[in-house]
């Protein structure tokens, strides 16, 4: 027994990592005999710290510990405990080729921390993901306040507020609506209202804080606020209803028309072209529902706040222009005959000096560009008629295009071709030979038109050729208008004086303008007719 010992004693010395004199191997003997790199693996594994090594991971891997397999480290108790047991005596490994700190995805820093494992990739550190912190850029609620903004808003809002603690009424909140929220005066309203969901008459400084500043509106842009404001909680757009506040408080509120306060049904009437107005230009969908996107893109906003700040309404052009509502309105009222606030085709037909083709009469009223709202077959509403005043008298406007486009458009895929144009140029023709004019062959003027808008295939006209071009309006005219068509073949000089003049006017800027004038003119002079008996008895009356 006891030889025995002694020999199994001299085979565990002959693996001792220490006294086993191994000489160095090259990579290239390795590679031809790698029998020799396979017997080295064998006696490695016959360690005992080998053994011990393998047990204690076993075991780490049942309970769950993490493994800890750090190779080689410059720490002591990594060596004592953990570090696999080395095949090459001290001082006997073969150094690893200089590599550079800097250029090589393979670097590894070898600082004062835990090693790394020569059994590892050092790819390892590259492929761990970088966590870099990203700061929010997105809030559901709005941006928060810097701090000292919410102070300076604050300090304004306690001043207004002071000695008004039990809170402000709704003739009392102008102010907090211009002066705090940067809104337009009349729509104190309906901010008041916002705030007062119990319908007390009273918004505290409180409630107003929470709103305003807590809330964060106050740092949203101006066509968030106002959206958020005039939409119904439950609804992601705006409708006409929604508008109908914010054009009584202007009624009351602005001084430009304070001389409609005594005449109600014209208040009403001025209030829905506006709102009709509104939804032309900025509802581009067409379908009643204004969304945000649509508010952004519009000119509406900046309208509101022209007309905040300008006391003649006449001035803003853009929507709330009194001449251009007394334009529609007396435009209308001069072809509803019968006054049931209704027409049809018969009294279109006498639009503009009887302008327009019957043709193009009958595409409106087949309601192809738009549907009628006026619920009465066959015949066209306020509204509807307002939507083709606009379109008929401002040709270089998106909607406008639009509408006629789809009126010309006969099987309605698209493209407007010679056969669909010339169909409704025919009747223009006849209309120029029953007035002795030189008629004008449709073959010519189809050349004309191509040499106008240069579509991209001549063959055809699409929708964005024609909003391509600023002449575009002109196509619809030779088309179906035959007083704009002769205007246009004759080049009324002082049209094109009055358009360099005033560049930014639009079409209908222009034709508004010239309309209320003469509507002015002949008002005045129906007054002075009936009136003249009067004011003759005055002067006999009172002749110093």
């Amino acid at each position: 027994m006891v030889g025995m010992d002694a020999e199994v004693g001299r085979d565990v010395t002959a693996l001792d990592p220490d006294l086993m004199q191994i000489s160095e191997v090259s990579p290239l003997a390795l590679k031809q005999n790698p029998e020799i790199a396979q017997g080295l693996y064998s006696q490695w594994l016959t360690l005992p710290e080998t053994s011990r090594l393998v047990k204690s991971l076993i075991e780490d891997a049942k309970t769950g510990a993490p493994l800890n397999v750090t190779g080689s480290s410059n720490s002591t108790n990594a060596a004592a405990g953990t570090s696999l047991p080395s095949m090459f005596p001290a001082g006997s490994a073969p150094p690893l080729s200089p590599r550079s700190t800097s250029g090589s995805p393979r670097a590894v820093r070898r600082g004062a921390g835990t090693g790394v494992s020569s059994f590892g990739s050092p790819l390892k550190l590259v492929s761990e993901p970088v966590r870099e912190v990203i700061p929010q850029f997105y809030f559901i609620n709005g941006r928060p306040p810097p701090k000292e903004l919410k102070e300076q808003c604050l300090s304004r809002i306690d001043h207004l507020f002071f000695a008004r603690m039990d809170g402000l009424k709704i003739h009392e909140f102008k102010s907090i609506t211009k002066d705090i929220c940067k809104l337009p005066s009349f729509l104190s309203s309906a901010l008041f209202r916002k705030i007062d969901v119990d319908c007390t008459g009273v918004v505290t400084r409180d409630a107003f804080v929470d709103y305003w500043v807590n809330s964060n509106r106050m740092t949203r842009d101006i066509a968030t606020q106002i959206f958020t404001i005039l939409k119904q909680p439950d609804r992601k757009y705006l409708t006409q209803e929604d508008f109908k506040p914010v054009l009584r408080e202007l009624l009351a509120s602005h001084p430009g028309l304070e001389f409609l306060q005594g005449t109600p049904e014209f208040q009403e009437r001025y209030a829905e072209t506006v709102i009709y107005r509104i939804f032309y230009y900025v509802n581009r969908s067409g379908n009643g529902q204004l969304t945000l996107r649509e508010l952004k893109r519009g000119n509406l906003i900046a309208a509101m706040q022209h007309a905040d700040e300008e006391e003649d309404i006449n001035k803003v052009l853009r929507y709330f222009s009194y001449e251009h509502f007394y334009v529609i309105y007396c435009k209308f009222w001069e072809l509803d005959t019968d006054h049931d606030f209704l027409i049809d085709k018969e009294n279109l037909v006498r639009y503009g000096n009887h302008a327009l083709t019957y043709r193009i009469v009958d595409r409106i009223f087949s309601q192809i560009p738009r549907k009628f709202t006026s619920m009465v077959e066959g015949k066209m509403g306020y509204e509807d008629f307002v939507y083709f005043m606009l379109s008929e008298e401002d040709k270089s406007s998106e909607p406008s295009l639009e509408y006629w486009f789809k009126c010309i458009d006969l099987d309605g895929n698209g493209i407007l071709t010679p056969n669909e144009m010339q169909f409704f140029y025919e009747e223009q023709l006849h209309r120029m030979e029953c007035m002795a004019q030189e008629p004008v062959l449709f073959e010519d003027i189809l050349c004309q038109m191509i040499d106008m808008i240069a579509p991209e295939n001549e063959s055809y006209f699409t929708l964005r050729d024609l909003k391509g071009n600023k002449l575009s309006g002109n196509v619809f005219n030779i088309l179906f208008n035959l007083n704009k068509f002769m205007a246009f073949e004759t080049r009324d000089p002082f049209l094109i004086r009055q358009e360099r003049e005033e560049p930014t006017l639009t079409e209908w800027d222009r034709f508004a303008h010239r309309e209320y004038i003469r509507l002015s003119v002949e008002e005045d002079a129906e007054d002075a007719s009936n009136g003249s008996g009067d004011v003759w008895d005055e002067s006999l009356e009172a002749p110093f």
